[in-house]
């Protein structure tokens, strides 16, 4: 990371946020709340002004009132009236279509306007919350409407979904090089801003016993889930057409392996971190036949069934979704990566809507010691387990085998916990927080390059392309389970199972802090 990293409480450089979308639900629902955060800790200083940018018309009393009432719903911080009256006076609106180009040109107008009114430097933040189809369009019209012609820095965050698949998001990625150099573009995943995801590589390189044991001689499996409980509420008409391959496995699941499984950069450097993470990804085996792709992916799609004792609709009966529909809404998957250190150690992903337990969890399963040696002869020893909790809880979990007190010979398997959540409550920083701090300090570790983007996408691509060729079996599941019985049979034949996560409990195992089990 950049030397401005290691200092959290600077403030990011002076600055206009364009916040294209400003009417839409993730505006309301992160970047306002992280906006108002960061100004709260110190990380805005007081020349910086937000331009919402939207087609519905809006005074620029209506918007901060928009502003103030999703921060009061959605900011961990309360709003202080003092604060918030400094803070509201660097918010203005403007109505704009897009595909106007004189309206890019009256943008222009009162950047300038705002540059003079609170000292700000030229710097330019062009956050595109907005679907892909219009990114190139928006950029094109930046340059043509003169927003660009600044004696400060430029550069564009762009939400997911970078494109539908690898040849649309070439595509897009051609025209955005057109306007914007790589070095301005940041493609934001979420879950690379999360704490605990961020805390992978600390973990792994600033712990003398972790690394030299990182590698296909001590780890047996490494498993990676992120379950939702909830369905597709009113994403159906989006969701039918993405599905969770192209909604969860090719950025957020493939960005959480990339991470376990890289090799250490050379310097804390984006750029060498980054290259790490995408060698990692070209690593990656790939499915060279249907086949293959049948061996080692599940897709499934929940049907009726039941959660906390709520009755639960099927995808196919959901708002918007074609009832014939054979979008996977879950997917699981066996993969490998063909390098020195991790060739024959499987990678279990797995990803699904309408599951029990909300949690996002990486488990590390080391090999158990041999096998008719000391204990082992005697006991049956419990491997040694790693896990990294990202959501909703954040911390690390580690069990491990002892004696159990005042027995002889006995041996349990001991858990111990660090739940950083836990200690640090609700005010630890959003995840969207960190992101625009880090684009506003240029600071890009977090953030996709386009490289680890095609590389992702060339991956799953495959699998899609299988699904569409081959006509696969499409695997159902009942809402509130844990998704097709096949994932579960897949490991089976490995010789593994699947831990439980976090929330989760099982007859041969309980998961409790600091006990035994």
């Amino acid at each position: 990371m950049t030397d401005v990293s290691k200092q959290e409480s600077i403030a990011a450089a002076g600055a206009v946020y364009y916040l294209f979308g400003a009417t839409g639900d993730l505006a309301r629902r992160k970047l306002f709340p992280a906006l108002f955060s960061l100004y709260k800790e110190g990380k805005l200083a007081e020349d910086f002004a937000v331009v919402g940018l939207a087609r519905r018309p809006r005074t620029n009393e209506q918007f901060r009132e928009d502003v103030h009432e999703s921060i009061k719903e959605f900011c961990r911080y309360k709003v202080d009236d003092a604060l918030w009256s400094k803070f509201a006076e660097h918010f203005v609106y403007m109505p704009l279509d897009i595909n106007n180009v004189e309206g890019f040109r009256e943008l222009k107008g009162l950047t300038e306007q705002l540059d003079a009114k609170f000292g700000i430097p030229g710097n330019r933040l062009f956050y595109l919350a907005l679907a892909p189809d219009l990114f190139g369009p928006v950029s094109f019209n930046l340059r043509d409407g003169g927003l660009l012609e600044t004696q400060g820095w430029s550069r564009l965050v762009i939400e997911k979904p970078f494109g539908y698949d690898l040849e649309s998001a070439r595509k897009l990625n051609k025209q955005l090089n057109q306007v914007f150099q790589e070095e301005q573009i940041y493609r934001i995943d979420h879950y690379l801003g999360k704490e605990m995801v961020q805390n992978i590589q600390v973990l792994r390189f600033s712990n003398a016993f972790f690394e030299p044991l990182w590698n296909n001689k001590h780890i047996a499996n490494v498993q990676i889930t992120l379950a939702e409980t909830v369905g597709v509420e009113e994403r159906g008409g989006y969701y039918d057409k993405s599905g969770a391959l192209r909604d969860m496995v090719q950025n957020h699941l493939l960005q959480m392996l990339s991470m376990i499984a890289m090799e250490p950069p050379s310097r804390l450097h984006p750029e060498d971190i980054r290259d790490e993470k995408v060698k990692a990804l070209r690593s990656l085996r790939p499915f060279a036949t249907d086949e293959e792709v049948a061996r080692n992916v599940v897709r499934g799609q929940y049907t009726a069934g039941a959660l906390k004792g709520k009755d639960l609709t099927g995808y196919r009966e959901e708002d918007s979704v074609n009832p014939e529909s054979k979008t996977e809404t879950y997917v699981g998957a066996r993969v490998f990566v063909d390098n020195f250190r991790w060739a024959g150690v499987p990678f279990y992903i797995r990803t699904g809507k309408r599951l029990p337990v909300k949690t996002t969890e990486v488990v590390i399963e080391f090999k158990n010691v041999p096998d008719n040696v000391l204990f082992a002869n005697r006991h049956d020893l419990s491997p040694n387990l790693l896990v990294i909790r990202v959501n909703p809880m954040e911390g690390i979990y580690i069990k491990i085998n002892a004696k159990k007190p005042g027995v002889d010979n006995v041996i349990q398997p001991v858990s111990m916990e660090f739940c950083q959540s836990c200690q640090i409550g609700i005010n630890t920083p959003e995840a969207y927080e960190r992101l625009i701090y880090d684009a506003a300090r240029g600071e890009s570790t977090y953030f996709t390059r386009w490289d680890e983007v095609a590389q992702a996408w060339a991956f799953v691509d495959r699998m899609a392309q299988a699904w569409r060729e081959d006509n696969s079996e499409l695997h159902t599941y009942a809402a509130g389970s844990w998704g097709p019985a096949r994932m579960d049979e897949m490991l089976e034949e490995d010789g593994f199972f699947w831990w439980p996560v976090n929330g989760q409990e099982e007859d041969n195992v309980i998961w409790i802090s600091g006990s035994s089990k």
